[in-house]
């Protein structure tokens, strides 16, 4: 039986809690401040390393399919986390990973489905806000139907290296391309 994410990221949390505790509070209302005073100098890169937005880089086509990587890197062996965007009336095939992942849907409707054949009608709508595992050697494809107004976007977190294998309609790999 695997823990969900949610389990997970609560007991991480509690954890740090218990680490930190009495760190965490505020000594002095005097050190308090507010969005007007002036802000600090930048973190210790060492301490906390920070990507900004523009220098996060991304494959794919805007418009369509956007894999963009945040850390790690999902062909290596270690921890990896992406965004994946997808355009409205755009959808993989069926396949399955080697690997879980883990998925929260950060914006928009993701429509999935665990069907070996390709028909847009058997997706599912899952909003954001959602948690989701793709079980590793189990078939399902997703996306975004078309009339949505925005895109699906979604955060996917596992273990590299990850593989993709596309499947036919019985659900066998497909012959390497």
């Amino acid at each position: 039986m695997r823990p969900s994410l949610h389990i997970i990221v609560l007991l991480a949390a509690l954890a740090t809690l218990a680490a930190t505790g009495p760190a965490l509070a505020q000594s002095s209302p005097a050190l308090r401040t507010t969005i007007s005073d002036p802000v600090g100098p930048l973190p210790d890169p060492s301490h906390v390393p920070l990507v900004l937005p523009q220098d996060i880089r991304c494959r794919g086509v805007e418009g369509v399919q956007q894999t963009c990587t945040l850390f790690g890197d999902p062909d290596k062996v270690g921890l990896y986390g992406v965004i994946v965007k997808w355009w409205p009336g755009h959808f993989s095939r069926p396949h399955f990973h080697d690997q879980d992942r883990y998925a929260y849907v950060i914006s928009g409707t993701w429509w999935v489905s665990t069907s070996n054949v390709y028909d847009e009608r058997t997706t599912y709508p899952v909003h954001a806000g959602s948690v989701s595992i793709d079980v590793k050697n189990t078939v399902h494809w997703d996306g975004a139907r078309t009339g949505e107004k925005e895109p699906a976007v979604l955060e996917l977190v596992g273990m590299g290296p990850v593989k993709t294998i596309a499947v036919d309609e019985n659900g066998k790999p497909r012959p390497g391309r």
